[in-house]
C-alpha cells in the first residue's frame, strides 16, 4: 500500500491484523493518532504477526504477557481481544492524543527498549493515515482457492470486529443479503452511529444556535460528510484485506471496486451500475453510497 508518496509492503497476514487493529480503533471512535500508536506498538513486538510465542509469556499480536495482567493466553491470542486491551491502557494516558507515536507507545508497553519503537513511526504513520480512510491506499493480493465464501460469515466477523457500528440491532448500518445464484453480497451503510438526544437548551442559547454563521454549519457538514466517507473506506480496506480468509470476491465503495480475480489490479473505477454500491444507495436519513461486499460462491 501507498499514502502520501510513501510505501509500505504487508503479508497478507499481516494486512489483515492491521485491518482489525484498525477496526478496533473505529469501533471506539478513536483518533488516528490512536490507530498510529498500536500500529508502531504491534510493528516493533511482532511485525503485525499473532505470535503464539515470545519473551517469557509474550503473546500475540502487541506480546501481552497473562502473568502481568494482560489476560489469559487464549484472550490474548485474540487480534480484537488484545488491540482493544492495548486501547484500554492508551486511553488512560493524561495527553496521550499529543504524544509522540513512540513515547506513548512506550507508555503503554513498559518495554525494556523503548527505542526500539521510533524505527516503526515512518511506516506506522503512512498505514495509519490508510487504514484511517483518510488516504485509503490499501490492497492486496490474492489467490483464489477456488473455495465459496458465506456473507454470513463476513456478517459475524464485521460484527465481532467493528461492534455496534455493524450491528443492525442497533440501527447503526444497514445491511442486507442478494444472490443472483453465483455471489451473495452483504451491503454496509458507512454511517454514524446514532447521537444520543439533545439536551433541553435556553431560549437564549436555542436563538445563539439559530443565528450561527452559515459558512460553519457548511463547514461542520463537511466535515460530517467527511468523517462519513473515511468510515466507508476503513470497511472496504478491511474486506480487501480479509478477502482470502473470507473468500470476499468483489468489494466496491465510492465510485471504486477491488476484485479478487485479478487483485493485482488495485482498486480500479467501478462500472456505472456499481458506482453507487452497486445501486445500493444509503438507509432512509444516511448521506452516502453503501460498502459493497461479494464473497465467492
Amino acid at each position: 500500500m501507498q499514502a502520501n508518496g510513501e510505501r509500505v509492503a504487508l503479508q497478507p497476514q499481516q494486512a489483515a491484523n492491521a485491518t482489525t487493529i484498525s477496526a478496533v480503533a473505529s469501533s471506539r471512535r478513536l483518533p488516528e493518532h490512536a490507530l498510529a500508536i498500536a500500529l508502531t506498538t504491534a510493528m516493533q513486538e511482532s511485525e503485525l504477526r499473532n505470535l503464539r510465542k515470545g519473551d517469557r509469556d509474550s503473546l500475540g499480536l502487541f506480546q501481552q504477557r497473562p502473568s502481568q495482567g494482560w489476560g489469559t493466553a487464549q484472550q490474548i491470542m485474540d487480534p480484537v481481544y488484545s488491540a482493544n486491551e492495548f486501547f484500554d491502557e492508551l486511553v488512560k494516558i493524561p495527553g496521550y492524543a499529543n504524544l509522540p507515536l513512540a513515547v506513548a507507545a512506550q507508555q503503554v508497553q513498559h518495554s525494556g527498549y523503548p527505542q526500539a519503537y521510533v524505527k516503526r513511526v515512518g511506516a506506522a504513520s503512512v498505514l495509519a493515515s490508510a487504514l484511517s480512510g483518510r488516504v485509503p491506499s490499501l490492497s492486496c493480493r490474492v489467490a483464489p482457492d477456488g473455495g465459496t465464501g458465506s456473507a454470513a460469515a463476513v456478517r459475524v466477523q464485521l460484527t465481532r470486529e467493528f461492534g455496534l457500528q455493524v450491528d443492525p440491532q442497533q440501527g447503526t448500518l444497514n445491511m442486507s443479503d442478494a444472490s443472483d445464484g453465483s455471489e451473495d453480497s452483504i451491503v454496509l451503510a458507512a454511517v454514524t452511529p446514532p447521537k444520543p438526544a439533545p439536551r433541553h437548551k435556553s431560549r437564549r442559547k436555542e436563538k445563539a444556535a439559530q443565528g450561527a454563521n452559515a459558512a460553519e454549519r457548511n463547514a461542520q457538514e463537511e466535515r460530517e460528510e467527511q468523517e462519513e466517507r473515511e468510515r466507508g473506506w476503513v470497511l472496504a480496506q478491511w474486506a480487501v484485506a480479509h478477502a482470502q480468509d473470507l473468500r470476499i470476491a468483489e468489494v466496491s465503495y465510492a465510485g471504486r471496486a477491488w476484485h479478487a480475480s485479478h487483485s493485482g489490479e488495485g482498486w480500479v473505477k467501478a462500472p456505472a451500475t456499481n458506482a453507487n454500491a452497486a445501486g445500493h444507495s444509503a438507509a432512509p436519513g444516511q448521506s452516502h453510497e453503501a460498502v459493497q461486499i461479494t464473497v465467492t460462491r
